[in-house]
């Protein structure tokens, strides 16, 4: 499974993640870069160490599990 995670710093410069399922590959950076502004501009989020102010990073993340049979 793919999940996109947006990484932001908030007001006590700690990084917040946020985790989106299923992203729309290829990943568009100026669609990401456009929706991180906004969540910051709407303050669309609230972490423990205050609101989030700026953007850090975003990246895609693949995980594949594979069960074993006992």
């Amino acid at each position: 499974m793919k999940t996109l995670e947006l990484k932001f710093g908030n007001e006590e410069d700690k990084t917040v993640t946020v985790t989106l399922d299923n992203p729309i590959e290829p990943a568009d950076p100026v669609a990401i870069n456009t929706a991180m502004d906004s969540i910051i501009a709407q303050q669309a989020f609230y972490s423990a160490g205050g609101e989030l102010t700026s953007k850090k990073s975003a990246r895609i993340v693949e995980r594949n599990v594979e069960e074993i049979t006992l």
